[in-house]
């Protein structure tokens, strides 16, 4: 039960950072029960979404785009507040999905609408996530013994008074490091264009998750856990694990030495999340 509140709690982080897989994965949870599975990009800032269903009935606009509305209001997906919806009935696997709907939407879509997000305030989001994460501290089981209790309340309420302080100490020992390691931060006079060896200086870049390896790690996870699945609820969630997985190999870019792996493998994950969708459906 832990792990499971720690994922669902990872999940719901990443989309309100706005990991577009993960908005996916929350928005394909939520609308198992209509039938309907989603995909998604973002493009020049907007989130292309494309939704897929058996049917037309399924895809009714009016109902459809005012809980897809709701779904991602709840989440507020950092710097993300223009959603355009498109709706199709559901085909082959297309990697190139997007450039195929811009091409011909009259001949891909049934509709396409574009909503807009209600930007939060800064303070209102903070005030979001603590509830969020006091939530979660409440559906978490009790400590076994008395002294764990009390070290879990005083470690909710050490993250909360002590997160200014925190953010100050890692300031201080990032720059006592940097110096230590001999390293100087380049200055430059405000207008004034950088000298050359400024310009040749590399800066050091934030490591960024490798989608590739990302995905593989998802799909092993959830063919392991597909050997031994039996309800309704399981087969739905390794629907949404192996379409995440799928996203994510999506992303790897044409210059990848990898790409055409992940291609291949972005359809064969699909694959796998429609046949556990199918296996989901016969359980009702």
């Amino acid at each position: 039960m832990i792990e499971m509140v720690d994922s669902i709690d990872d999940i719901f982080r990443q989309a309100r950072q706005g990991s577009v897989a993960a908005i996916i994965q929350i928005l394909n949870e939520k609308l198992a029960d209509s039938g309907v599975r989603t995909r998604a990009v973002l493009d020049h800032g907007v989130l292309q979404l494309l939704c897929e269903a058996l049917s037309p009935e399924q895809l009714e606009q009016t109902p459809l785009v005012e809980r897809i509305r709701q779904i991602l209001q709840s989440l507020s997906p950092r710097n993300i507040h223009r959603i355009n919806i498109n709706s199709r009935l559901v085909r082959e696997q297309q990697l190139l999905w997007l450039q195929e709907i811009q091409r011909d939407p009259d001949g891909q879509l049934l509709w396409s609408e574009e909503i807009s997000l209600l930007r939060l305030n800064p303070f209102k989001r903070i005030a979001e996530d603590w509830k969020h994460a006091r939530l979660l501290s409440i559906a978490t089981p009790v400590a076994n013994s008395p002294k764990e209790a009390i070290a879990n309340q005083q470690f909710w309420r050490g993250m909360m008074i002590g997160g200014a302080s925190l953010a100050l100490l890692l300031l201080l020992v990032g720059w006592a490091i940097f110096d230590w390691l001999g390293l100087k931060i380049p200055q430059q006079t405000i207008g004034a264009s950088p000298s050359p060896e400024q310009s040749a200086t590399p800066q050091p870049t934030a490591s960024v998750p490798d989608p590739f390896v990302q995905a593989v790690r998802l799909a092993e996870a959830a063919g392991e856990d597909g050997r031994t699945a039996t309800t309704r609820a399981e087969w739905l969630d390794l629907a949404s694990r192996w379409q995440r997985a799928s996203d994510l190999m999506e992303t790897v870019v044409p210059n990848d030495s990898r790409f055409a792996t992940a291609q291949n493998r972005a359809q064969v994950y699909q694959e796998n999340s429609r046949t556990a969708l199918q296996k989901a459906d016969s359980l009702r």
